[in-house]
């Protein structure tokens, strides 16, 4: 610091304190400042012009008003000047121009006395302000309505439609499905109410659904479990609700609160179908509770589990359950005839030439399927079949004939000798899949589980082998199995059927199904190496990665998430089919299979299908279809018109709904 006079004054940093070589002046060192470039006229014109817009409203009415006088002035000057009629004086003129430019601008274009053009200007100036105030507030009330409705917030006013609550990946079934469907002729709404912004919903829609045709799918943005939400899409007036389940298992809560949600919008006296599924099997009760006596509930593990289980037992059974529940095959149907009362099931079996009978639907719900050969029809009972669509099925005077030697006995059943099950992953439902492959492998059997070293893995696998112990043995080789040296190590050609699983989807990761695609791929080229084929089943999460998944012809693939889908969906349009498939999917009951077509016709030579209806029909069973080993695709066709002759390989299938084993 130092001083001068009375103040004090701080020293300046580098400031030279004398001569000396290291002292350099300041003086000598400063470089000169850069001279700052000069803005162009154009560009100071642009940025007053720009200051004057930002001072609001009444800037933008003077430079409007401003830029239509530039415009109209002179024109309207031009227009006097070339008209040969205008008067001689240039006062006359300029009179004839602002007569001109008030009636383009509504000004009035009065002239005369000073105080009679001020009046005319002001009287045109209040009806300017009434009409563009009208104009905007129509404007303004317009786009608040256009906005509401682009923010998916307007009611819906429909009745008899179909509501979609919720939004995870059975979105693009769901709605593809019901748009598919074909239960009536008239058209059809589908409204989607979801957490979800509306455009993002629209976007996120299968193109199947947006080109709709007959059918229309307006979306809704609102919480289902919100009351004021859920009015949106008014359910007491549809005809079905399906209620989705959430993506993350832990959310089945709010599937809970849903239904409750539903239930008082609905009332007690309600007849709206309601079909919903929760993920997590501990809800199950609860969710049943919410919704009440006429509502569904479905248990996605467990269906899961089931199908992978029905799969690994007899392989090719997936393509099977595809067509069964997906609308653009055939699936199940009932008719409803005046000629039904009083006739056995032999009868109006035998009356379908076009469809397949597999069961008699009672108007109280229930199902009776598979049923015996004796039993008739009562009042009110509709006939279940398996058809194209509902009107495709005609009961015909005649049965369609067939060659009694085409028909053949099925040998003596032979006691199944012992599996080995190879289970490649750990996923929440592998407990559940390891527990019915004990109840449903024969006696002797083992189950070898390749799964990460994990201590929750690892805890899961012995609790399951524990509880297993007394019906199947369970070992666990701990590994990945999305590594070759971990599949090698075992062989999976040696076994008799493998599984694979993949991990649970968590957010952060990335796709389950990438390491699932990894360890087919080891799996693939095992077998080409060794020349054996395994039966392998997969669970996988999205549909589109089964389509580029490497895989032997006929491989069973169960995509869960759209299984339940086309579940929920043919559910809710036809509710007989809850029973139907409680039992098909079932240990125990009447159950799909594939059994050798030698078993029921004469294999080397033609016959008719009606020939293999009947040769099942008399060991109690339905044939619905079969399966060539000779196709170039998997060979499987359901429904098969009774008339359709075809040569029988050796080793073709036939598909039946029958006792299971």
């Amino acid at each position: 610091m130092r001083k001068e006079g009375n103040r004090a004054v701080p020293g300046q940093r580098n400031a030279a304190r004398g001569p000396g070589p290291d002292r350099t002046a300041a003086t000598t060192t400063a470089r000169p400042r850069p001279p700052y470039p000069t803005p162009s006229a154009e560009a100071r014109l642009r940025y007053w012009f720009d200051t004057t817009l930002t001072r609001g409203i009444p800037a933008l009415c003077g430079w409007l008003a401003l830029g239509c006088l530039a415009l109209v002035v002179p024109v309207s000057a031009l227009l006097v000047w070339t008209d040969q009629r205008a008067p001689a004086s240039l006062g006359a003129r300029i009179a004839a121009v602002w007569r001109s430019t008030g009636q383009t601008m509504r000004l009035g274009g009065e002239v005369g006395p000073p105080l009679r053009v001020v009046l005319s200007v002001l009287l045109a100036l209040i009806a300017l302000l009434y009409v563009s105030t009208l104009v905007s507030l129509i404007t303004t009330g317009l786009t608040d309505r256009l906005m509401a409705l682009d923010r998916g917030r307007a009611a819906i006013l429909e009745r008899g439609h179909t509501v979609v609550l919720g939004w995870s990946e059975q979105i693009p079934t769901v709605v593809s499905e019901l748009v598919a469907a074909r239960t009536d002729r008239r058209r059809r709404v589908i409204a989607v109410l979801a957490d979800k912004d509306k455009s993002a919903m629209e976007e996120g829609l299968p193109d199947t659904a947006r080109a709709t045709g007959r059918t229309r799918v307006l979306c809704r943005t609102g919480r289902p479990a919100d009351p004021a939400a859920l009015a949106r899409v008014s359910p007491a007036t549809a005809d079905c609700v399906l209620v989705l389940p959430r993506d993350d298992p832990r959310d089945d809560a709010e599937t809970v609160k849903t239904l409750l949600s539903l239930s008082a919008a609905l009332g007690e006296d309600r007849r709206v179908r309601v079909v919903a599924a929760v993920r997590d099997g501990r809800h199950l009760a609860a969710a049943r509770l919410a919704g009440g006596p006429r509502t569904t509930v479905l248990d996605v593990d467990d269906l899961s589990a089931r199908l992978v289980v029905d799969c690994a037992r007899q392989p090719g059974l997936s393509l099977v359950h595809q067509e069964l529940l997906d609308f653009a095959g055939h699936e199940f149907h009932t008719l409803r005839d005046p000629r039904l009362p009083g006739l056995t099931f032999e009868e109006a079996a035998g009356a379908c030439p076009e469809s397949i009978a597999v069961g008699i639907a009672h108007d109280d719900g229930t199902v009776t399927l598979n049923p015996p050969l004796s039993a008739r029809f009562r009042d009110d009972d509709r006939l279940l079949v398996i058809a194209r669509d509902e009107h495709s099925t005609r009961l015909s005077d005649l049965p369609v004939p067939h060659d009694p030697k085409a028909l053949t006995h099925a040998p003596p059943p032979a006691p199944a000798p012992a599996e080995r099950v190879l289970l490649l992953g750990w996923n929440r439902r592998a407990p559940r899949i390891v527990d019915q492959l004990s109840r449903r492998t024969p006696p002797g059997s083992t189950l070898d589980v390749v799964a990460g070293p994990r201590a929750a893995t690892t805890a899961a696998v012995r609790t399951a082998a524990e509880a297993l112990a007394p019906r199947m043995p369970v070992r666990h080789h701990p590994g990945d199995p999305a590594l070759r040296s971990t599949t090698d190590a075992l062989d999976p050609t040696g076994y008799d059927v493998v599984i694979v699983l993949g991990p649970d989807p968590r957010p952060g990761r990335g796709d389950p199904d990438d390491r699932t695609l990894l360890t087919l791929l080891h799996l693939r080229a095992a077998e080409e190496e060794s020349g054996r084929r395994v039966p392998v089943v997969t669970e996988m999460a999205d549909d589109g990665n089964r389509l580029i998944a490497p895989r032997a012809p006929g491989a069973d693939f169960v995509v869960s998430g759209r299984l339940v889908g086309l579940l929920m969906t043919q559910i809710s349009q036809n509710p007989h089919l809850t029973a139907v498939f409680e039992e098909l999917l079932a240990p125990a009951g009447n159950t799909l299979h594939l059994r050798p077509a030698a078993h029921y016709v004469t294999t080397g030579r033609t016959a008719s299908f009606a020939a293999v209806a009947a040769s099942a029909a008399r060991r109690g069973e339905c044939a619905i279809g079969y399966r060539s080993a000779t196709a170039a695709d998997h060979g499987m066709r359901l429904n098969p018109p009774k008339a359709h002759v075809r040569y029988w390989h050796a080793r073709d299938q036939v598909v039946l709904i029958a006792p299971g084993d």
